[in-house]
Formats: C-alpha cells, structure tokens, sequence
C-alpha cells in the first residue's frame, strides 16, 4: 500500500459525465481519493454523499474530493443520480480494471474491487494520509477534514 510522503503518478480517469480528471492538473490543491469498492450498495452511497454534503468544507480548505470506484461510466452516471449526488466527481478505475487502485496497493483481487480507503494528496502530489477502512464501515468524514 502506498505510505506518506510517496509521490503519486500522474493518472487521468473519467467520472460519472464522461469527463476526464487528470491528478497533474490539481496540482497546488490537495486530493482526496475516497476509494469506494462499488456503486449500488448502502455504504458506498452515504460515503459519497458524505462528500457531497461536505463540498463547502473541501472548497475552504483547497481540497477536490472525488469518489473513486471501479465501476464504469454509466454505471455511475446512473447511480449518482440515484444518490443525489451532483457536483462531486465519481471517477472510474474501470479500464484496465482497478488500475490506480493497483498502483496505490489498495486493490482486492480476490473481489475485483479496491479497498474502502482514503489517500490525502497534497499540493505537490505527495501523499500525506492514507487510511484503509473495513468494508461495512463508513470513514469518518471529521477525521478527514481534520487531516486537511
């Protein structure tokens, strides 16, 4: 698993509009990658929305939140509508399937799907907070604001 102060590799993924979201272009505002294993299920949907409800709070501390899962497209095209959630962007590691999700080591192979788990980015693209959480658990979003 990636650790604090490990430079993250440029990626570009697509969100829930078709929409590319490339890592080198956020460069001078933190990151939040709040990796989610898939859409459609209850604890996945409050932890989006948990991003959602908090976009003020992300925006005064230059900070982008996204969602990250791999499902595709319309996939989550269809499930952010479902949710009410708007303007947080919901990439997608589908193709090759899971992709930063390996190259963070947050992959779970055995289920195809990543780890639930928040990585911090900073304004340089190094990581200054990783957190892996179990599966039925919702991350704290204080925790994270706190970190930022």
């Amino acid at each position: 698993m990636i650790k604090v102060g490990v430079k993250v590799a440029d990626f570009r993924l697509k969100d829930q509009y078709g929409k590319a979201f490339i890592l080198s272009e956020n460069l001078g505002r933190k990151v939040l990658l709040s990796f989610h294993p898939l859409a459609w299920t209850g604890v996945c949907s409050l932890q989006m929305k948990s991003l959602e409800d908090n976009l003020r709070a992300f925006e005064e501390k230059n900070t982008v939140a996204v969602g990250v899962s791999v499902d595709s497209i319309p996939c989550k095209s269809a499930w952010a509508k479902d949710i009410a959630v708007e303007r947080t962007r919901l990439l997608c590691d589908f193709w090759p399937h899971g992709g930063l999700a390996v190259a963070l080591g947050i992959f779970r192979g055995s289920e195809g799907t990543s780890e639930r788990a928040n990585i911090i980015i900073d304004e340089k693209g190094l990581v200054s907070f990783v957190k892996v959480y179990p599966l039925p658990e919702v991350p704290d979003i204080g925790e994270i604001l706190a970190s930022l």
